[in-house]
């Protein structure tokens, strides 16, 4: 083999890409153009011990639609509006509630001390008591009438009974019966004129039918005046001790000045002594002056 036969033989060949070279043809648009493949990032090293780099947010994970439903409901996205309209509304429904209760409240004695209920209630059975003795009485009257033989007769003596009665409410006729003496001792002159009114009331609910202070009658339309150590009764005036004298059931009447709350303790805390004395017999002989209506008349024929 010559020399130039053996440097043609050990020249290396051209590669093939550089032999075949493709000729350059019209330029594709760059929607039709191959998009070239990136590599993709490698994944990371976990720094921490659960995979995740420290600080940072695990991976989200796909919600249910009841955790969904939950995430949008709370917290409660609450505007300032929005709150005062609700501190509005709560104040109006609890303004509406205290006035449906007050007015559906109608029982004055809700609130009413232990020792006033008792006392309400003997009042309410001593006047139902009263009631249906009253009731009897005139049952019986009545039956007397139609079974008398001399009607007339009996109708008199009904009246005469009646006007004895109406007398006694009147204060224009003495009276006499079972009842109690109420002295009221006053040395620091505090017994004030309301406290012997408090008295005559608690006695009156208690059932009692002829009051007399010291020497004057108590009646429907009897005042007390003055202040404490000048009381006037009627305008006369009165001093201590109050001697009262009530004609009543004794068994009714103690006990209503009793009770706890009642008249006796008041008194006592005005530095007065109270004694109350039950009688089988009480007298009650101060009078008042008939009146004879000036207008009105008997519609009675």
């Amino acid at each position: 083999m010559s020399d130039e036969n053996r440097e043609n033989h050990e020249k290396p060949r051209d590669s093939g890409p550089e032999r075949a070279r493709s000729v350059p043809g019209p330029e594709l648009p760059a929607e039709a153009r191959p998009r070239e493949e990136t590599p993709e990032a490698a994944p990371q090293e976990p720094h921490g011990a659960g995979g995740t780099p420290e600080g940072a947010a695990p991976a989200a994970q796909e919600l249910t639609g009841r955790q969904r439903l939950a995430a949008g409901l709370w917290p409660p996205r609450v505007t300032r509006a929005q709150l005062i309209v609700a501190v509005l509304l709560f104040g109006l429904g609890l303004g509406l509630a205290i006035q449906v209760r007050s007015n559906n409240d109608d029982s004055a004695l809700r609130g009413a001390r232990q020792e006033d209920l008792v006392r309400i209630l003997d009042e309410l059975d001593n006047r139902t008591q009263r009631l249906e003795d009253e009731k009897q009485r005139l049952e019986a009257q009545r039956t007397e009438l139609e079974t008398s033989s001399d009607q007339a007769e009996e109708a008199r003596r009904q009246t005469r009974e009646k006007a004895q009665q109406l007398g006694i409410l009147a204060g224009t006729v003495a009276a006499e019966g079972p009842g109690i003496t109420l002295t009221i001792t006053d040395m620091s002159g505090t017994v004030a004129p309301d406290m012997l009114l408090d008295t005559i009331q608690e006695l009156r609910a208690a059932g009692a039918e002829a009051i007399q202070i010291n020497d004057v009658r108590v009646v429907a339309h009897t005042y007390f005046s003055g202040g404490g150590g000048e009381v006037r009764v009627d305008g006369k005036a009165v001093s201590a001790p109050y001697v009262l004298k009530v004609i009543g059931k004794p068994q009714d009447l103690e006990p209503a000045l009793n009770i706890p709350g009642g008249v006796v303790q008041t008194l006592e805390k005005e530095q007065a002594t109270a004694t109350v004395a039950r009688a089988e017999k009480i007298i009650v002989n101060a009078l008042r002056p008939a009146k004879r209506p000036d207008y009105a008349r008997s519609s009675s024929q």
